[in-house]
Order: structure tokens, then sequence, then C-alpha cells
């Protein structure tokens, strides 16, 4: 009779520890699947899009997916601290512009602050190299600054005591590369000088140091003169050359087209023609 059962009944009967554990998978919420693995492949298979399975029941796949989530919220809260605020956003934005605009009027300062009238300073030591220096204003930076390198500044004395004097400056017009802008005409770094006509060497272009804004501090209050300062004036430098000379007055700017200029002296009676004419070519 054992032999019979045992043919009619090929599977063992579950044991009480085995319908204890699948009772327990039942409760959990696995519904056994954890115990053959292609029920749940066959389950999470017809799911859109898929569930993803991490180690065991659906459950404990749950918990870990929540454990999870707060995570990611928790690494995301310092990103979104050190992101800018609106206000940093607009402060920034307005610095940009800020810098910007004056970049580009520090770039077209001189072009759009001269006007038709100008003041111009001659000064140099008497055995000394001459500086021209053509100002908007008496208390703004030089325009032009322009230092001749041979020629003396009793030279330029001696010419204006015996009449007329006409000082050109002349710069080279090189050609430009494809896309360059040609710099602005009182931006040119050196220049061919001439005096009456006589070629007197060299300008060259110079930036105002602290020797020149003494001189034109000095001069400041002066519209219109000329004299000797002081050699407390320039430092006590130079003065084996001579006194340090200056002449000061109004011009009038003229401007014939982007490659000339000319700046003539006007004379404060209004009487007569100018003394001082003073070109800008290139050519």
């Amino acid at each position: 009779m054992a032999r019979a059962f045992r043919a009619a009944s090929p599977l063992p009967l579950p044991s009480s520890r085995s319908a204890a554990a699948a009772a327990a998978a039942t409760n959990n919420g696995g519904g056994g699947r954890g115990n053959f693995p292609w029920l749940t492949k066959k389950s999470s298979g017809n799911n859109k899009p898929p569930a993803p399975q991490r180690g065991g029941p659906s459950g404990a796949g749950l918990e870990g997916r929540a454990a999870e989530e707060p995570a990611a919220a928790v690494g995301d809260g310092p990103s979104s601290e050190q992101s800018p605020s609106p206000s940093r956003k607009r402060a920034d934005a307005l610095a940009r512009l800020r810098a910007a605009f004056l970049a580009a009027i520090t770039h077209r300062r001189r072009r759009r602050q001269l006007g038709s009238c100008v003041t111009g300073t001659i000064f140099g030591r008497r055995r000394g190299r001459v500086h021209v220096a053509l100002q908007t204003d008496p208390r703004s930076a030089p325009v032009l600054l322009v230092e001749m390198a041979a020629y003396s500044t009793g030279a330029l004395v001696r010419e204006m005591s015996s009449g007329l004097v006409r000082l050109a400056l002349e710069s080279e017009k090189t050609p430009l590369a494809a896309g360059e802008k040609r710099r602005g005409l009182l931006e040119e770094p050196t220049w061919r000088a001439y005096c009456n006509g006589r070629k007197c060497g060299f300008a060259v272009r110079r930036e105002c140091g602290a020797d020149e804004w003494r001189v034109l501090g000095a001069v400041e209050p002066v519209s219109v003169g000329a004299g000797v300062l002081p050699d407390d004036v320039s430092g006590g430098g130079g003065a084996e050359e001579g006194d340090l000379m200056y002449m000061r007055a109004r011009f009038e700017r003229v401007v014939g087209s982007r490659d000339s200029e000319a700046f003539y002296m006007m004379n404060p009676d209004g009487s007569g023609g100018p003394e001082l004419s003073i070109y800008l070519l290139r050519v």
C-alpha cells in the first residue's frame, strides 16, 4: 500500500514550515513570487514602464525607492541654495552693463569731448623739448600731448617773435588689414614735425605724466598768456636746460576730414589773424 501511494503522489506534500513561509510571503504582498523568478519576470514584463526590482519582494523594492527619494531631495538642497537669487542676477547684469558702457566711453572719449574750441598749452625748457597739449577745458586730461624731440622751446619762441608760426604734424597713413579699423587722427603715435615749412625732426605722442600734470596744474588759472614757471613746478629736474617757459591760449578747432584737422589760436581782443596755428595731417 505504501508503494502504491507513492506512485500516485509524485510530489511530496508541503510541510508545515513551507506552508508558514508561503503564508508569510502572501501577507507581505509578494504573493510568493520571490521564490519563483519566472513569475516575477512575467509580471514585470506586463507593466509599463517596468518597475525596478531590488533584491527580493516588491515591498522591499518600494522601501528602497522611498529611502532613495529623500536622499535625492537632500542632495538637491545645496545646489538650490548655491543658485544665485534674482536680485543677485540683476546686480551682476547691471555691473556688466556698466562696465561695457564705461569701456565704450573710454574708447570714444577724446572724439566726443573735443569740441569746436580747445585750450592749448605750449611749454618746455628753454633749451629743452617743446610740449604741445590740447585740452577740452583747463581741468581735463589732454586729448593730445605731443613732444617734439628735435625742436627746442627757445627756437619756437624766436619764431613766434618774428611773426606768424605754423606748426604742422604729419603722420603716415599705413595700410590696414582685413577687418581692421583705423585709429583716430589724435591717437597717432608718431609724427613728422614742420615749423613754417621747415622740417624740425619728429614728434611723439605721450601720456600725461606727473611732470606734465604739475605744469598744467600751475597754469590752470591762466586763460591766455605766456611766462616762466618757477623750478619747484617741474620738480627741479632739467634746470641746466634753462627756464621752464609756457604759452597758453584758446584755439578754434576746424575739422577738414578724418585725416586732417587744424587749430587756430584765438586772439583775446578779436583783432588780427591767428599768430599760431597747428595742423594735423595724415598722408
